[in-house]
């Protein structure tokens, strides 16, 4: 559901996509070893840091600058994609006359742009810059939402969601997934509060979801063109000083600046015929598939304990609120610990558990433990995906490899939004959706398996190459041409 470009220091500094630090490096005045990727070997900046700065300073000063642009962006990039959900409480289907599947085919629409462009956006990203590109994106979203709210049947429908995948295939630059949580949260609480404004101007309160909701996207676009930097070694907020170092890390870190490297299709071909490469699209698969059903059928399936449409979107806060506190303790655990595999494992099985408390419990009288089960889903789906992408992103080294693997392992993963969205359909209401919660623990056990395929494989080779001597007379330049092929790399578990 995100991406990753280089729009901040988070490659060299090795940031969790919940946010959080790892371990900060240490550094000496004149020069500073800096270690590329979570075990590989150093790489010296051979540019003294400024007078009275520290990298851990450095790098807390860029994030205060640029994470909470990258939050909120990607917060309202979430909201309105999943907002559906809400106006569907709201008799969005009804309005509009949608019939069967209709409605679920509104929502998979959506995922055919959003996959497609996903490898091209990041090369785009990188000709344009991330200030230009994701501002004229983040505009172009957000204008189509308010069409969206504008809409008079189902083509309408159908063609705003299909435009609105193809403005929000390009913004899925960070992996701050936690603030998903929090779009889900804050999604309910504006949708109760929004859905008061039904028949307002003559519009319905589900129109005015998208409208408000596609009107903030709109304004958070402008002022992001006007204040977000094209790259941190271009950022104004930087003293001259502090810039030339960045500039100087990003040098050795890829050979020479992000803002400057170009991505070939023969870089795309090559980086594909990695098997890892394709195991970090299936652990992400797997996943996407429950984070997308809770994601877009939480509200109906919420609905069904016969609360209101106001109570529905109230009661679906709890459940994300609960997944963004979970997922921050996780990631802080594993960024501490310096480990993802068994924490990815831990989210899975929570998930697994409410998904098997929804298929077995269906007695009114027990409303209440299938709401509890609810909260285990998103808390498990949506504190493991987190990790399992920052271990995957993290295991790609070299500028070329990260940003084709990571925009590769987002648009494979995105096929399960597709899968997501006929998983829970109108005629299985009366079966208690056990075919849609079925469907989502067979996915999330694959993701299980591909996690730990791909723990296998990273841990062998790491010993494989711990037997090897020597650097095979590599250069330093072809080393970072390599990335985490390099024979010095080694991959964090």
């Amino acid at each position: 559901m995100s991406d990753t470009k280089d729009l901040s220091l988070g490659e060299k500094t090795h940031h969790d996509p919940s946010g959080f630090s790892s371990s900060d490096k240490g550094a000496e005045a004149g020069r500073v070893s800096y270690d590329v990727s979570p075990h590989s070997p150093t790489t010296v900046v051979p540019v003294p840091l400024p007078e009275g700065m520290t990298e851990a300073a450095l790098v807390r000063k860029i994030d205060r600058h640029i994470i909470p642009f990258i939050i909120f962006l990607y917060l309202l990039a979430f909201l309105d994609r999943v907002n559906i959900g809400n106006a569907r409480s709201f008799g969005l289907e009804s309005d509009l006359k949608l019939e069967k599947v209709e409605y679920n085919t509104a929502l998979t629409i959506f995922f055919v742009p959003y996959i497609i462009l996903e490898i091209p956006g990041n090369i785009l990203l990188k000709k344009f810059s991330p200030r230009v590109w994701l501002s004229v994106c983040c505009v172009g979203f957000g204008l189509v939402s308010i069409f969206q709210g504008l809409v008079k049947n189902y083509g309408g429908l159908l063609a705003t969601r299909f435009f609105l995948g193809r403005a929000d295939a390009q913004k899925r630059y960070s992996l701050f997934f936690s603030s998903t949580s929090l779009a889900g949260a804050f999604g309910g609480l504006l949708a109760s509060a929004i859905g008061k404004m039904d028949h307002l101007q003559g519009y319905r309160g589900w129109r005015w979801i998208f409208i408000v909701e596609g009107v903030v996207t709109v304004v958070a676009g402008i002022v992001f063109f006007f204040t977000f930097p094209a790259f941190p070694e271009q950022a104004r907020f930087l003293k001259p000083a502090e810039r030339e170092y960045v500039q100087a890390m990003l040098q050795a870190d890829h050979g020479h600046s992000a803002a400057e490297r170009k991505i070939t299709l023969k870089d795309v071909g090559k980086a594909l015929t990695d098997h890892r490469i394709w195991l970090g699209g299936f652990m992400y698969l797997g996943l996407i598939v429950p984070a997308y059903s809770y994601a877009y059928f939480s509200p109906t399936i919420i609905g069904t304990y016969n609360y209101s449409a106001i109570q529905t979107q109230l009661h679906s806060v709890p459940p994300w609120a609960a997944a963004f506190g979970f997922a921050m303790v996780t990631a802080v655990a594993s960024d501490y610990l310096r480990h993802r595999f068994m924490f990815a494992i831990l989210g899975i099985v929570v998930a697994i558990v409410g998904f098997a408390v929804l298929m077995t419990v269906h007695d009114p009288a027990h409303v209440n433990a299938q709401y509890g089960a609810l909260f285990l889903v998103a808390m498990g789906a949506y504190s493991a995906m987190p990790i399992i992408v920052c271990w995957f992103n993290m295991n790609l080294g070299g500028h070329h490899r990260k940003a084709i693997g990571t925009a590769w392992q987002i648009a494979f993963g995105n096929i399960g939004g597709i899968i997501a969205t006929y998983s829970f359909v109108a005629s299985d209401a009366k079966n208690h959706y056990r075919t849609g919660y079925a469907i989502c623990v067979s996915f999330t056990c694959l993701s299980a398996l591909a996690c730990l395929m791909y723990a296998i494989s990273v841990t062998m080779e790491n010993k494989r190459r711990a037997k090897m001597q020597g650097d095979g007379g590599l250069t330093e330049e072809e080393k970072a041409d390599l990335g985490d092929l390099n024979p010095e790399f080694r991959y964090m578990l």
